[in-house]
């Protein structure tokens, strides 16, 4: 399995695994320097042995063939003088190696561009004098391969306790990432405490401190939704009061017709109004991570845009705004229609606001790979890239504009658009205002 760079389970692995490594280099130098000392130590004893094996009294007892062993086995060299005459050596004897000065005990010689070992021992009672040498090479030819052998094995050993390792960790992290798909499968509609009895002892903490948070925001959650429902109450009985003497006046003055043609409009701001606010209070409840939750239906793009034209046409007239709209015959998509037909009035009620007198706004539905893509732009003042940022916060308003409104509108039209899993684009327009680009998969 892979892991990322800052994954907690790399750091481990890395923190015992480099641990471990030095301990074993660190004990692998000592080994080395153990060995060679053992090695010279046995060497330089043996070399000492030959010596007094040469140097006994009597010289008819001493065993040439046990010596020519030991300097065959170990590449021994020696020589044994009665003051200047040569009375033995070795099998294979380079007298070369035994010019110089030499001084009792044990010395070094470079000969024959190798390092060798050298022990002189003499009998000054009766002026003999005995020179041993050895390479140093041979002393540690076995060793080199044992060692070879040795860090051999370490690796392999530092190889085994990576692989235990990493299943060990990897098996006692299964309970953090059952912890972490209990913490992604929250949402506002689930908010109840972790279990803590199978997680590690070293993060209950941690998750004592998380329970304590959603318990915090389910207690604001349900606040929240308390006066979301007091609030929709109180906004529904003025509307229903309202609606229902439009309809006394109605009856009352049925026989008057003109009055009955303009309380008709009336009537149905009314009953849009109640509609929308519906849904702005299930907008409210819903997360776009649950989109699935909105309730859609098949409606015409065109019509629902053509609807939004007849909404803000009195504020069109009064500023002698045109439209600019290129529309197709039809185009439908499955949607919420309140709520679609609220983000686009919002967008004209935008834009009517912020073109001047006289100005024109430019709208084009089509249909391109599967998506709906509405275009709605202004020919109004231009808009600064730090604004265009900015828009889409909630309460968000440019500075030193005179221009009525809330700063909700556009949060308002990116939830909506959110909640059809579709996405809002704010740009510079080419004709000089803004530019709103809405795209909806279809």
């Amino acid at each position: 399995m892979s892991l990322p760079q800052g994954s907690l389970q790399r750091q481990l692995i890395r923190s015992i695994l480099r641990s471990s490594m030095m301990a074993g280099v660190i004990a692998f130098i000592l080994l080395i320097a153990h060995s060679i000392y053992q090695s010279m130590q046995m060497h330089d004893d043996l070399m000492d042995e030959v010596s007094d094996m040469l140097l006994i009294s009597d010289l008819s007892r001493v065993s040439g063939q046990q010596l020519d062993e030991l300097s065959d086995e170990f590449d021994l060299q020696y020589e044994m003088r009665l003051g200047t005459q040569l009375l033995t050596h070795s099998t294979d004897y380079q007298p070369i190696l035994f010019q110089g000065a030499w001084q009792q005990g044990y010395g070094w010689h470079w000969q024959q561009h190798q390092l060798w070992r050298c022990y002189v021992q003499q009998d000054r009672q009766r002026h003999l004098t005995v020179v041993v040498v050895q390479p140093v090479f041979e002393r540690f030819e076995d060793f080199f391969q044992t060692i070879a052998l040795y860090a051999a094995v370490l690796v392999f050993l530092w190889t085994a306790q990576w692989w235990m390792m990493h299943r060990g960790i990897q098996r006692s992290f299964q309970s953090l990432h059952q912890v972490r798909q209990q913490i992604v499968a929250k949402n506002s509609q689930d908010l109840s405490p972790i279990d803590l009895q199978s997680t590690p002892t070293e993060i209950q903490p941690l998750l004592t401190a998380l329970n304590q948070l959603f318990e915090q925001l389910q207690r604001a959650l349900h606040a929240e939704q308390r006066f979301t429902a007091d609030a929709s109450h109180e906004l529904r009985s003025p509307l229903s009061a309202m609606s229902m003497r439009l309809q006394v006046l109605q009856r009352k003055y049925q026989q008057v017709a003109s009055l009955g043609q303009d309380l008709q409009p009336i009537q149905q701001d009314i009953q849009r109004t109640t509609q929308v606010l519906e849904n702005l209070l299930l907008l409210a409840r819903l997360d776009p991570t649950h989109a699935t939750q909105l309730p859609k239906q098949e409606l015409d793009l065109v019509q629902l845009l053509q609807q939004a034209f007849e909404s803000i046409q009195p504020y069109l007239l009064q500023k002698k705004i045109s439209l600019d709209a290129h529309l197709p015959e039809r185009l439908i998509l499955m949607g919420n229609q309140e709520l679609l037909f609220s983000a686009v009035r919002n967008l004209l009620d935008n834009a009517a606001r912020y073109v001047p007198e006289h100005g024109t706004i430019f709208i084009e539905l089509l249909q391109k790979d599967h998506h709906v893509i509405i275009s709605i732009a202004d020919n109004g003042q231009g808009v600064d890239e730090a604004i265009l940022t900015r828009l889409g916060e909630r309460f968000f308003r440019v500075l030193g504009n005179t221009t009525q409104g809330s700063g909700l509108g556009l949060s308002i039209v990116k939830k909506i658009i959110a909640l059809h899993q579709g996405t809002v684009d704010f740009q510079q327009a080419t004709q000089g205002g803004l530019q709103v680009r809405i795209e909806l998969p279809q």
